[in-house]
């Protein structure tokens, strides 16, 4: 199994979403979350002063699958989310040992 985390922007979270569905993925936690990376923000002007923007807004996708998916749900997900401006954002992936569902002790594959 494999955990999968991107960070997105957060005007691409439906298309992202409905790819994600569409390549079968059946359970992502979102979460909303301010960051930046290389572009470090941004200036801004209000009432002519002028602001840094250090931390811009972002979304933060969760999700667990099987082993087996990983390639096809990366390149699903970088794909959706990509505009091809600065800022488009990051995906991690992560080995996961075990899952459990807490309703029945399901476990590991059978878990998600």
């Amino acid at each position: 199994m494999k955990k999968i985390e991107a960070i997105i922007q957060p005007f691409k979270l439906d298309e992202v979403k409905n790819a994600l569905i569409g390549a079968g993925v059946q359970g992502i936690t979102v979460t909303e979350v301010r960051g930046h990376g290389r572009q470090k923000g941004h200036k801004e002007v209000y009432r002519g002063q002028e602001y840094n923007i250090d931390f811009l807004p972002k979304v933060k996708l969760e999700l667990v699958i099987p082993g087996a998916m990983v390639d096809e749900v990366v390149k699903t997900l970088a794909d959706a989310a990509r505009s091809g401006k600065i800022g488009d954002g990051k995906v991690f992936v992560y080995d996961v040992v075990d899952a459990i569902r807490i309703r029945n002790n399901d476990r590991g594959e059978a878990a998600l």
